[in-house]
């Protein structure tokens, strides 16, 4: 099994399994796998030549005062578990690799500003 942590090298190992003419499955999870990931593997793998799965955190997934430091990693279990379940590449990129520029969007609940 191979771990990728960037995503120019996700894309190269997208491109080269496409042009070697196999079909990708993708597993997305924050990690933390639990039966339901595996489940998800073995269908990927029923349905496709290699299976890939993101292991990625991500903190836009958290809203003010959740508990995203709290949120449970481990990531040699999880790729142990993964190697088990048959995963051809974990992509297990850092936050800075997914946001390298400090987002410019805000989202809130309730109505627009300016409306009754």
């Amino acid at each position: 099994m191979k771990v990728v942590n960037t995503v120019k090298d996700l894309r190269n190992w997208v491109l080269s399994t496409k042009e070697s003419g196999q079909s990708i499955g993708l597993v997305p999870t924050m990690g933390f796998l639990h039966e339901g990931h595996l489940a998800l593997v073995e269908s990927a793998k029923s349905e496709n030549d290699v299976v890939a799965m993101s292991i990625f955190v991500n903190p836009a997934q958290f809203g003010p005062n959740e508990d995203f430091d709290r949120y449970p990693r481990n990531f040699d279990r999880d790729s142990m578990l993964a190697e088990k379940a048959g995963v051809d590449v974990i992509f297990a990129p850092s936050v800075e690799e997914m946001y390298p520029r400090k987002s410019q969007i805000t989202m809130g609940a309730g109505k627009p500003p300016g409306t009754f």
